[in-house]
């Protein structure tokens, strides 16, 4: 039984590796290849075992005290290891390793809402009173201007509409907003007001799914290529409505529609998406010096490892309190060997977080949004790992490109400037705690915003961290703070207990969308997180791997928001306490609550 699942697991395997060759072939020639492939493998195998059963008879034979072996013999030994190593370089395990893991989460959600004017539900109301008026009778008398006809009214708004659409400055909406007839037109929006009272929304039993697949093959000596493939979808859904607030506005900007950054980190579809493909050139001019190109390792970094049960990401990760975004992008990394300085690396990364495509004067203003950084670790050890990190980002999209959101489809239609991002942070293990093993780790930051004279139209003239809806706010560079603290102690009987807290000031803003978060990324909360869970591993002895593990998760998450915002950098933050009734084009939460359970395998 055994060997026949090893067959279809193998096939399985190579089946992955030739989809390609799907384009080229019919269905019932690539299973013959498939099954063909199967075979030549599983014969190498059986070879395999018969040169080492050879060469373990022969070298028996050979340490035997008998008669002087003759040179023949040890020749025959010689090309019989020879051939082993020809044939053990061929097999799969020899360069391409399989792992990843699988998790089922339970969610139960609440949080409490304040009362505001839903900017997309007001513009939605305005139009469809004015057509229904207007088809009606197009010369009476319109609910939005007694003096205007209905007809007028409609043209009216649609003229409003345009002329808004082709603000891109701050100047040009000052001024746009001066002209009497569009501030007319922006009080008249009042009798159209979609005020949404405050509410309790509430999701008693969510259920995901999340797939991830690893590769990781040896391609050359000092060249590798890694991979992954990931789904994660809610259980009766292929859509993000339910994290969205579906057929409401939604509560944060990281959770409006899934976009590149977020795709697989933020529940969607089952479709197998590729997360990470890059490949890696180490010992350059045989050094410790690396250069990876790809769509980067730049999710899940410390320490949210802790809380997801893994091991630390190494030299690929980043640090999440800053990042936790799907990039494309590079690194160029070296480790020097300081004795004083154990485990020492630094690198330069690059990343593109939006692709602006042809630069058309007429008709594309934008630039692409890109992202540099310098990571410094002077120290990386088991005990100890500190780091140092310094990020800028480029040419800040006001939107990205997403698909059936509230808002319909979005695109980037503005320019908002750059952010600068600083860091420091430290992990450490003590071990023999009482019974058991601690883990500490804290983090700091800074991030600074420089808004260029942009504005986006399509969010009511706010710019980066500066404005309100209708309100534009010239531009001025705002900075933020955001801390991280958490511990986790682990017992010998593979009980571990963790408790984890996160504070954003009110102008704090990481780039950190793709977070493991159901409610939002609580590493850009303007206000405060606290977090406790509780981690058990089943005591079972790993198969497939010796990183190989099952365990269950319960924790809780509650957030305290003292500000509006929290992961979006566009338009200022309002005091909580000071939202009543304002429009926004998100629903405005004061506090949250997450609980939630997993079942989690890795392999």
């Amino acid at each position: 039984m055994g060997k026949r699942f090893q067959k279809k697991l193998l096939v399985a395997l190579i089946a992955g590796m030739v989809v390609p060759m799907a384009a080229y072939a019919s269905e019932a020639d690539l299973i013959k290849k498939i099954e063909a492939l199967a075979q030549q493998n599983e014969l190498l195998a059986q070879q395999l075992q018969a040169l080492k059963g050879q060469v373990q008879a022969n070298e028996a034979k050979a340490a035997a005290p008998v008669a002087p072996v003759a040179a023949s013999n040890d020749a025959a030994i010689d090309e019989l290891k020879s051939q082993v190593k020809q044939l053990e370089g061929k097999s799969l395990g020899k360069w391409l390793t399989v792992g990843g893991d699988y998790r089922f989460r339970y969610d139960y959600l609440e949080g409490q809402s304040k009362t505001f004017t839903d900017v997309a539900g007001t513009f939605a109301n305005a139009q469809n009173q004015l057509q229904t008026e207007f088809f009606a009778n197009p010369a009476a008398a319109s609910s939005l201007n007694p003096g205007w006809t209905s007809a007028q009214a409609l043209s009216g708004l649609m003229g409003f509409a345009q002329g808004m659409n082709a603000v891109g400055s701050y100047d040009q909406a000052a001024a746009f907003l001066a002209n009497p007839t569009n501030a007319g037109m922006v009080g008249a929006m009042a009798a159209f007001a979609k005020t949404v009272p405050a509410y309790k929304p509430k999701n008693t039993s969510l259920m995901t799914n999340k797939f991830d697949l690893d590769l990781n093959a040896k391609a050359t000596q000092d060249v590798s290529v890694t991979a992954r493939l990931a789904m994660y979808k809610v259980f009766g859904s292929q859509n993000d409505g339910a994290i969205m607030n579906a057929g409401s506005a939604p509560f944060f900007a990281d959770r409006t529609g899934v976009f590149d950054g977020t795709l697989s980190h933020v529940p969607s579809t089952s479709d197998l998406n590729v997360d990470r493909i890059y490949a890696t050139w180490s010992n350059i001019a045989d050094k410790e010096i690396w250069f990876s190109v790809g769509r980067r390792p730049s999710t899940e970094g410390a320490p949210s490892n802790l809380k997801q049960n893994k091991p630390r990401p190494g030299t690929g990760g980043v640090p999440s309190l800053l990042v936790d975004y799907a990039f494309d992008g590079l690194t160029l990394g070296y480790a020097p060997e300081i004795d004083a300085l154990p485990g020492a690396y630094a690198k330069f990364c690059y990343g593109r977080g939006f692709e602006s495509g042809y630069s058309n004067v007429a008709g594309n203003s934008l630039a692409d949004t890109d992202m540099i950084g310098i990571s410094v670790v002077p120290i990386d050890t088991d005990p100890l790992r500190v780091w140092l990190q310094w990020n800028r980002g480029t040419h800040i999209f006001d939107a990205p490109t997403m698909s059936n959101t509230y808002f319909g489809d979005t695109a980037s239609k503005a320019d908002l400037g750059d952010i600068d991002w600083l860091g420091a942070g430290f992990m450490s293990t003590y071990k023999n705690v009482g019974a058991g093993m601690l883990h500490v780790f804290g983090e700091v930051a800074m991030s600074q915003t420089h808004p260029n004279n942009n504005v986006s139209a399509q969010n009511g003239f706010q710019g980066l961290l500066t404005g309100g809806f209708f309100n534009p706010e010239a531009p001025s560079d705002k900075t933020g703070t955001g801390i991280a603290l958490g511990v986790r102690y682990d017992l010998p009987s593979k009980d571990k207990f963790g408790f984890e807290y996160n504070h954003g000031s009110k102008n704090w803003i990481p780039f950190s969308p793709a977070a493991d978060d159901m409610w939002t990324a609580k590493a850009g909360t303007r206000g405060s997180v606290i977090e406790a869970y509780y981690i058990k591993d089943l005591d079972l002895a790993p198969v497939s791997s010796f990183f190989s593990k099952a365990f269950f998760r319960l924790g809780v998450q509650r957030y305290n928001f003292d500000y509006t915002g929290s992961n979006n950098w566009v338009g200022a933050p309002v005091a909580i306490g000071d939202v009543n009734g304002q429009m926004s084009t998100l629903t405005p939460l004061e506090n949250a609550t997450n609980v939630y359970a997993t079942f989690e395998v890795k392999f």
